[in-house]
Order: C-alpha cells, then structure tokens, then sequence
C-alpha cells in the first residue's frame, strides 16, 4: 500500500489537524475520511488548495 494512503489509516486525526494547521479554511467536511474513499479526500483536498494530485499526495507523505 501506498505510504500516503497508510498515513491516512493510520493517524487521521494527526494528519488531518496538521492540514488545518497549514490550511485553516479547510472545513471538517473537506477533510472527512472514508475508509477506501482515499482519492475522494484527495480531489476535494486539490480543489481546495489548488495543487495537484501527485503535489498534495507527496504533501500528505511530507507531515
């Protein structure tokens, strides 16, 4: 599995406040995750924050 999408399973709750740290107009909604729904969290994370979906995966890799 990707490390990305293992990052995702593993400590959503982590993840996701640093993503709010850095983008704090992002709502909860934006970053609901479902299991097995990872890219549907990545296109609205790309729509967002305007970057693409390789930019925002290796970002999510980065936190």
């Amino acid at each position: 599995m990707e490390s990305w999408k293992l990052k995702l399973k593993g400590d959503w709750n982590q993840t996701k406040g640093k993503i709010k740290q850095a983008y704090g107009d992002l709502t909860d909604d934006d970053l609901k995750y479902e299991e097995g729904k990872d890219d549907e969290l990545v296109g609205r994370l790309q729509k967002k924050i305007g970057k693409t979906k390789d930019e925002v995966i290796k970002w999510i890799e980065s936190l």
